[in-house]
């Protein structure tokens, strides 16, 4: 993996990170955190859509989408989880 690759998926991660936030609870997290909330979501959701057989596609803007959508999951559970 090369740094453009590294720089690429940091940035799709603070994105979907920040797109979450501001779906879920109304603001961002942070870079950090917008980070960290992304690539979290894309794993989730590079887990969940292939068994649920979803297919969002290929590309910058489907990654964005798809971790996006991983990351309202994840922040949603996280949301149950507290208020239980």
């Amino acid at each position: 993996m090369g740094i453009e690759s590294i720089i690429v998926f940091l940035i799709v991660g603070a994105i979907a990170g920040w797109l979450a936030g501001l779906i879920v609870s109304g603001f961002g997290f942070g870079l950090i955190g917008n980070i960290v909330v992304g690539i979290v979501g894309a794993f989730i959701a590079g887990a969940l859509f292939p068994y649920l057989g979803i297919s969002i596609g290929s590309g910058i803007l489907a990654a964005i989408i798809h971790s996006t959508i991983g990351a309202i999951i994840l922040l949603v559970l996280i949301r149950i989880v507290k208020s239980a």
